[in-house]
């Protein structure tokens, strides 16, 4: 029987998130995913009088290509996917994962070498596309979450299909703050961080750019982050996964980076020298994800969170000139089960313990 929420989130992800017009040519990156959410999209941008392109991926398909990858080769492949993106108005990737350390024995020379040849079609999509990103509900998923798979069906949809037009006026708030921020200091267990938001603005995500949402972004200014961040979210990067992660800066640059796995990453934040600079800071609150579950696009909107993410900033008004095949989301929760914390703009406590203090942040609590 078909899932209608399945058509929900289709519609959800054409209609608001996207905003598809009349003749938009929209770009469906199906990976590992079924073919009810594939269907579902495609009926609903044929229903916005647009026309559908379709990719479909397999991890164990891609993992064999990049074990084995060639510079020729990927060289062709980039082209190639860049001309189709330059052909696209609008991108919605949907990505399953049945195991998501698939990519885990994929050689660092290979990863880096897909990594950067593969970077200008992700520029292309994020700086010149009206683009969506979206996980798909797996079993595995619902093992990392420590959930059942009915559970976490629930947990998914309900998350996915929030009412994220309704939180925009107290995201917007926030964006205003961290506009006309100087000064940020983030205090907690392991973490004693300063930086300079100055000069750079801010945007707030209401369901338009990743599925699920709800976070407001910006990037330090380059070289002005100093002091020590653990985070206390594990991670998976490149396939790799990682706890205890604790990065320590001077003069804007990671100089010691630890983990359970420190020889990983250091070999990743040694990929080029963007990689050792922060491309963007997040303040994470969806209500409905409280528990980390090693998948970012969830994990970074954790209730109470914020990342802090070595590597690439984004083009446009929160960029701050850092350029890199990497861009890693690390996630610290502050809420008190997770120790606490505290984030200062200018020397006022804006959100303590995981909750947000001025008045006009509250719904975002």
């Amino acid at each position: 029987m078909h899932d209608p929420r399945i058509d929900q989130l289709a519609t959800q992800l054409v209609r608001y998130s996207t905003s598809v017009k009349k003749g938009d040519r929209v770009l469906l990156d199906i990976y590992d995913a079924p073919n009810s959410i594939c269907l579902a999209l495609i009926r609903a941008v044929v229903a916005a009088k647009a026309i559908p392109v379709v990719k479909l991926h397999d991890a164990t398909i891609t993992r064999e290509l990049m074990k084995h990858a060639d510079p020729d080769g990927y060289d062709m492949l980039s082209k190639n996917n860049l001309d189709l993106m330059k052909e696209i108005d609008v991108y919605i990737a949907i990505r399953g994962s049945h195991n998501i350390t698939e990519m885990a024995d994929v050689p660092a020379d290979k990863m880096k070498l897909v990594m950067e040849k593969m970077r200008p079609v992700i520029n292309e999509r994020v700086n010149n596309t009206r683009w969506c990103v979206l996980r798909w509900p797996t079993s595995a998923m619902a093992q990392q979450a420590s959930m059942s798979t009915e559970a976490f069906e629930d947990f998914y949809f309900r998350v996915c299909l929030l009412d994220y037009k309704a939180l925009l006026p107290a995201m917007n708030s926030l964006k205003k703050l961290m506009d006309k921020a100087n000064q940020v200091h983030i205090k907690g267990p392991g973490t004693d961080l300063k930086f300079s938001l100055k000069g750079l603005k801010a945007i707030a995500c209401g369901g338009t750019h990743n599925i699920p949402d709800g976070e407001v972004f910006s990037a330090p200014v380059r070289d002005s982050v100093e002091g020590v961040i653990t985070y206390n979210a594990p991670t998976v990067y490149q396939g790799i996964a990682f706890d205890n992660v604790r990065l320590e800066f001077s003069q804007g640059k990671i100089v010691n980076a630890t983990a359970n796995n420190t020889k990983a990453i250091n070999k990743i934040l040694d990929s080029d020298e963007g990689a050792r600079y922060i491309g963007e800071f997040a303040i994470g609150f969806n209500r409905e994800i409280r528990e980390p579950m090693r998948d970012i696009l969830f994990d970074e909107k954790i209730a109470g969170s914020f990342h802090f993410t070595p590597g690439q900033a984004y083009e446009g008004v929160a960029d701050n000139g850092n350029r890199s095949q990497v861009h890693w989301d690390l996630v610290n929760i502050q809420r008190p089960d997770y120790g606490g914390g505290e984030i200062w703009f200018d020397n006022v406590l804006i959100r303590k313990n995981g909750k947000f203090l001025p008045k006009e942040l509250a719904k975002l609590n």
